[in-house]
């Protein structure tokens, strides 16, 4: 007798296979049949020819602090996925001295744009050790949740004040203990950013920013005797010899892959992944579905219209009551007369100037606009001046999106490099940048717009994208339990109208504990997520249950 059976089922099943029809069975939260598959079940889920798939492998998020309070881990659990892993980009809660947790609060909130006063009210604290951490977190999701040690924090909980500071032999060997007392007690991995974006609330680069490579190398030696764990390293030095020495040199020490964040300047690294795999070594550039990017908006953390002395008069009343001045034809004659504030931060000043790098959202959510969809270029267009432009957009609630790092005028970059086998998919950065973005969203937008909807290029096969956001993401961190439809696998799955998937328009939220804001998505078309045979959505509604839980490292060696 099948817990579950699911029928007439269009299923994709995570190995890039081309699509084929199948019925799944399903006992004590694993696949047991895949194919015909007649006998009886207790509940049968017709999926009259819709998509089924694994369900998804988020590898990059930064819910460490939200899963104290949010156990469905939105919004995530509303785009069909089921496991996810965050103490991603060097910053995490563990191991923290009592006393010193707002240190750590203090970096996420500003290196993850995090409400710190959600995290200060929703996380309970009381856990000094990783291992205390990860007993806390353990308990009942609607998904799988697994997480890395964070170098910063380890590098403050060693080096208190001095953490900003080169570590000392003694430092070293003992971030190397406490990494390795972490993958015991269950951490998928180390992670580390040396990228200079990442400073924290008084400007400085976050600890381990500026970390020797003895220092790494010596972190890495906790590798050495344990058969899982994998190194995160966010970088801006990819295309540096240096950078690649002490990497390869890791790998090499420990045989764990290594995983590096792809942006547009980091060319070499593909190079350098060719040549080591020769070697039987495994580092796997990570991309994501977009260019970094930003949303902007009224109610967002960066509001292009606040370098306005006139705007920033009303910049504190209610919503409704801005967006009727900035359809006010005197108040937008004020706005344009004046003499806009200009910021000292060249990054700043050129998201909120540069009016031929602002693209409204469009009604298709294709994150893709072309140049002429620019502000600028609506304005060239239409005859209309550019900030007449801004401010109908702003009116009408609809976010700008700017991107970093040059973009070209489509996405061919991000296809591409998500179409590379020596890629992995990740970069959503769930349950981070709350004000400014809501890349969690990125599996309903790679299957409905990379897959079916995309016309300014070539788009992606299906069976390839759920191959990347299943059993490819998942083996990454050692995670060989899921991420297929096939006999002895966890039955993690979706059930999906292909033809009807879409993304809901973003919008803000102030759902967090102390009522802090977020930028949600949510999305149609999900007919049924499954978690360890249980239903835990259906029709984009919640079931209650809960089958999902805390993931701890080496379970899969």
């Amino acid at each position: 007798m099948l817990d579950l059976k699911i029928t007439n089922a269009r299923l994709v099943d995570g190995t890039g296979a081309p699509e084929r029809d199948a019925n799944v069975g399903i006992v004590d939260g694993r696949i047991t049949e895949v194919g015909e598959v007649t006998g009886k079940a207790t509940r049968t889920i017709d999926a009259a020819g819709r998509l089924v798939t694994p369900g998804f492998v988020d590898i990059h998020t930064h819910y460490d602090g939200q899963v104290c309070w949010d156990k469905q881990v939105t919004p995530s659990c509303w785009h069909g996925v089921t496991s996810v892993v965050m103490g991603n980009c060097g910053v995490g809660f563990a191991p923290v001295h009592p006393g010193d947790e707002s240190r750590l609060v203090s970096l996420m909130e500003s290196v993850e744009d995090i409400p710190g006063s959600a995290l200060h009210t929703g996380i309970p604290w009381g856990w000094e050790s990783f291992a205390e951490y990860l007993d806390t977190i353990d308990t009942p999701y609607t998904l799988d949740v697994g997480t890395q040690v964070p170098h910063a924090a380890i590098r403050r909980y060693v080096m208190g004040d001095r953490c900003y500071d080169d570590a000392t032999d003694a430092d070293m060997q003992s971030m190397a203990s406490l990494t390795g007392d972490a993958l015991r007690a269950g951490a998928l991995g180390f992670s580390t950013s040396r990228f200079y974006g990442h400073v924290d609330v008084d400007g400085n680069l976050i600890p381990g920013t500026l970390a020797q490579a003895r220092e790494m190398t010596t972190i890495a030696s906790a590798f050495e005797r344990l058969d899982h764990g994998t190194i995160e390293i966010i970088s801006d030095h990819l295309n540096e010899d240096d950078e690649l020495a002490w990497i390869e040199s890791i790998m090499r020490q420990t045989g764990r892959t290594v995983t590096t964040l792809a942006g547009a300047n980091s060319g070499r690294i593909w190079e350098f992944a060719e040549r080591v795999a020769g070697d039987g070594l495994s580092i796997r550039p990570q991309v994501g579905a977009r260019p970094a990017s930003i949303l902007m908006s009224l109610d967002g953390t960066i509001n292009p219209m606040k370098i306005f002395p006139t705007y920033r008069e009303i910049m504190r009343e209610p919503l409704e009551d801005q967006i009727a001045l900035l359809h006010d034809a005197a108040f937008r004659e004020r706005i344009k007369a004046d003499t806009p504030i200009k910021y000292r931060n060249a990054d700043a000043r050129r998201f909120t100037t540069s009016y031929g790098e602002m693209f409204p959202l469009d009604d298709a959510l294709t994150y893709e606009p072309g140049p002429n969809d620019s502000i600028e270029g609506i304005a060239r267009r239409s005859g209309k001046h550019h900030l007449d432009v801004l401010m109908d957009t702003m009116a009408d609630r609809r976010p700008v999106i700017f991107f970093f790092g040059g973009y070209p005028g489509n996405l061919e970059r991000q296809r591409s490099a998500i179409d590379d086998p020596r890629s992995v998919f990740g970069l959503s950065d769930g349950g981070a940048h709350c004000g400014v973005l809501c890349d969690a969203s990125v599996p309903t937008y790679m299957l409905a717009y990379f897959t079916r909807d995309r016309e300014r290029g070539d788009k992606l096969p299906l069976p390839l994208v759920v191959h990347k956001m299943t059993q490819d993401s998942a083996g990454v961190y050692g995670l060989t339990d899921r991420g297929l439809v096939a006999p002895g696998y966890l039955a993690d799955l979706n059930v999906i109208d292909y033809d009807a998937l879409a993304l809901e328009p973003p919008a803000m939220v102030y759902d967090l504990p102390g009522e802090g804001k977020r930028l949600i998505q949510k999305a149609r078309g999900y007919a049924a997520t499954i978690k360890r045979g249980k239903v835990t959505f259906e029709n984009g509604e919640a079931t209650g249950e809960m089958p999902g839980g805390l993931i701890r490292g080496g379970a899969f060696a």
